[in-house]
């Protein structure tokens, strides 16, 4: 069998009792952290609190060389690892299919997720989130600094009234991470300054939410990645209030978007 388990947003205790058990049960391990990472565990704490040995694999070793990970899970029981919930990524969703082609039975226990974390830190209603979207360090895309496909997303959901998630960059091959200052800055000018939210750390135990204008908080430090951003479309009233009351937010920013 092969399982894919996700360890949920923050530390070794993250994850849920059922992916604890499937970890400690298995013959052998795997995982990546290119998508995400525990920013609160390393490797070696993971490896302490599961009393296991976990291979750590790059994308290549994942997307293009997975077939020992699948041979092993014919005759034996294979954990697969990432953080958060185990098949946000699409490379995830490959892998489990390549399994199904080979006939080896596959398994998913899930781990909590950004967008809920986001969701819940800020008090924005799960509901009421668009499209969400990805924005690129700037080295790693050509042309301007802000991607057409980030401008479509935010401008779709802006148009219908929805808020957008926006992930930032992940560099895990050079442990750089985007922090929500430099996406701030970047967006203000395109956005007419218009209020952000950012989500620090989530899942930890002293996450940061902070809501202001573009410009505002770009001129603030968040500390330690990992960094989400959200751009609130129209707001509910309980919306509004959980931002001023949650993330400090400006009233008059408040006022412009409740309908």
């Amino acid at each position: 069998m092969l399982t894919f388990v996700g360890l949920g947003l923050y530390d070794e205790r993250s994850v849920t009792v059922a992916g604890r058990d499937a970890i400690r049960a298995a013959d052998r391990v795997v995982a990546e952290f290119y998508t995400s990472k525990l920013a609160g565990a390393t490797v070696a704490d993971l490896e302490a609190y599961h009393d296991t040995e976990i291979e750590v694999r790059d994308r290549a070793g994942v997307e293009q060389k997975p077939d020992d990970i699948l041979d092993d899970a014919v005759d034996a029981d294979v954990v697969f690892l990432t953080a958060g919930d185990t098949m946000i990524s699409t490379t995830h969703t490959d892998l489990r299919l390549r399994a199904h082609d080979r006939g080896i039975e596959t398994r998913v226990v899930h781990g909590t997720t950004a967008q809920a974390a986001a969701s819940s830190l800020t008090g924005l209603q799960n509901y009421r989130f668009g499209k969400a979207t990805t924005l690129p360090f700037e080295r790693s895309h050509a042309g301007d600094a802000l991607p057409e496909s980030v401008l479509e997303t935010v401008d779709d959901n802006r148009e219908r009234g929805l808020h957008t998630l926006i992930f930032l960059d992940i560099d895990a091959a050079n442990d750089d991470y985007m922090r929500a200052d430099e996406a701030t800055a970047r967006l203000a000018e395109a956005y007419d300054d218009v209020l952000g939210v950012v989500v620090a750390r989530a899942g930890s135990p002293a996450p940061v939410v902070r809501a202001d204008r573009l410009s505002a908080l770009s001129e603030e430090s968040f500390g330690d990645p990992l960094h989400l951003l959200v751009i609130p479309g129209d707001l509910h009233l309980m919306e509004r209030d959980a931002l001023a009351a949650l993330a400090d937010a400006p009233t008059e920013a408040l006022e412009e978007l409740v309908v």
